[in-house]
């Protein structure tokens, strides 16, 4: 069976920051490198950025591991909600045994806590997880740590390591004194296509040696690149539920169809759905339309449905009178939708028009291209009853009702007026003439 190991608690795409499977992409090795040069180089405040997922916790393990012996290291990942949280936090996982109650003894303890490692040569990094939560007045009290220093360095150097919103928190005009003492600002970006089959081909060597092509097909690693959107917490997530689903039903290899069973699963991408059937529908229709109207103008921002409805304006205006009069020529009084229009020559300017004229509205034309509806104009001096009566040989109240609904500008029967468009649904004959 795929994937079997000697420790059934272990598995390559765990949910874990195992530093045994960190893998450095080009942006996990500039923020990687980044950060360990500001610890050595005593810069002070160092901040790591990047959406939830991308393996943030995993680096900063990675960079505690390499700063050596000669560093104390604080990693705060709990909540924090006030400025005494974040000193009693510290001071705990220094292992101060009577920590004080209020603010100022708590500034003092860490202040000879901080001085002692300093004479014994010894630095302190301090490593703040998920800061994007944490308040203003937190802020401010983590910004007075960095007062903690010597004339030739500084003794706490100071990781806050969080999701894009701590970005846009720093950047606030009340944020601008701790900003300032900020040195580098490290960014994870996700994955290229490239680098999400050597991310997977990395955790499987590292696990077992195993060949990605081994385990996953050509078609199931596109679907994984298509979905995961290169962040490796999606990719850990869709692997491990597809290897546990090909384990189950006794798979050598993960293909397609597991892929989009665990996607289904994972509510990443509903597959079969009619809803998403009919939204790429939609866009593709969309598109093709777009691709056949010329290039929008943007100092217009004329969009595509504003293109259409303008051309069927146009077409009321223009084209419709004349072939009115056309058809009024011919002695015809209803337009079918399923007749076949003969080409006009002339197009008659809506100056011409009498005032008599009715254009026929929107309504009216979304149902002409129904196969099942017929357009009937009202001529002077006839009613709905008489119209019902002439499409159907007699008029019941059911056939009236059926035409008062189709048409919901028509309040009553005796309201309507002459050259008004009225739709009725088209009827095969009834030989029994009982209708």
């Amino acid at each position: 069976m795929i994937l079997l190991h000697s420790d059934p608690r272990e598995h390559p795409f765990g949910v874990t920051p195992d530093p045994r499977y960190l893998y450095t992409s080009a942006s996990h090795k500039e923020a990687l490198a980044s950060i360990l040069y500001a610890i050595e180089s005593g810069l002070g405040f160092v901040t790591l950025i990047a959406k939830p997922g991308m393996g943030k916790t995993t680096l900063l393990f990675e960079v505690l591991s390499r700063i050596g012996k000669t560093t104390n290291t604080v990693f705060l990942f709990q909540t924090i909600s006030t400025p005494e949280d974040l000193l009693r936090a510290l001071l705990i996982d220094l292992e101060v045994n009577d920590v004080k109650g209020t603010l100022a003894e708590m500034q003092a303890q860490l202040n000879e806590v901080v001085g002692a490692q300093g004479a014994s040569g010894k630095r302190l990094v301090v490593v703040i997880d998920e800061a994007q939560n944490l308040s203003e007045p937190v802020l401010e009290a983590v910004r007075m740590l960095s007062n903690f220093e010597t004339p030739r360095h500084k003794l706490i150097q100071i990781i806050l390591s969080g999701q894009p919103q701590l970005e846009k928190t720093l950047a606030s005009p009340q944020m601008l004194q701790l900003r300032q003492r900020i040195s580098i600002f490290a960014h994870l970006e996700p994955l290229s296509e490239q680098e999400i089959r050597t991310y997977i081909r990395h955790r499987l060597e590292i696990f077992g040696n195993h060949a990605i092509e081994e385990v996953f097909s050509e078609q199931a690693l596109e679907l994984i690149t298509r979905h995961s959107e290169g962040i490796p917490r999606n990719i850990n997530n869709i692997c491990l539920n597809a290897l546990s689903l090909g384990r189950a039903i006794q798979s050598r290899t993960v293909g397609s169809k597991i892929i989009e069973e665990v996607l289904g699963d994972l509510g990443i991408r509903k597959f079969d759905s009619p809803q998403v059937i009919q939204k790429q529908l939609t866009e593709k229709t969309s598109h093709s339309v777009s691709a056949r109207l010329p290039p929008r103008n943007d100092k217009g921002r004329v969009g595509v449905r504003s293109m259409l409805r303008a051309a069927i304006v146009i077409f009321l205006i223009l084209i419709w009178p004349s072939f009115e009069d056309y058809r009024a020529a011919s002695g015809g009084d209803s337009v079918h939708a399923s007749s076949s229009a003969t080409p006009l020559s002339i197009v008659t300017s809506p100056s011409t028009r009498s005032p008599s004229d009715t254009v026929l509205p929107s309504r009216a034309l979304n149902r002409a291209l129904d196969p099942q509806i017929r357009l009937v104009k009202i001529r002077q001096g006839q009613s709905l009853y008489k119209l019902c009566a002439k499409a159907y040989g007699t008029c019941r109240k059911e056939d009236l009702r059926e035409i008062l609904k189709m048409n919901p500008t028509i309040h009553a029967p005796s309201r309507v007026k002459p050259g008004q468009w009225i739709s009725i649904l088209v009827r095969p004959p009834d030989p029994t003439g009982k209708r």
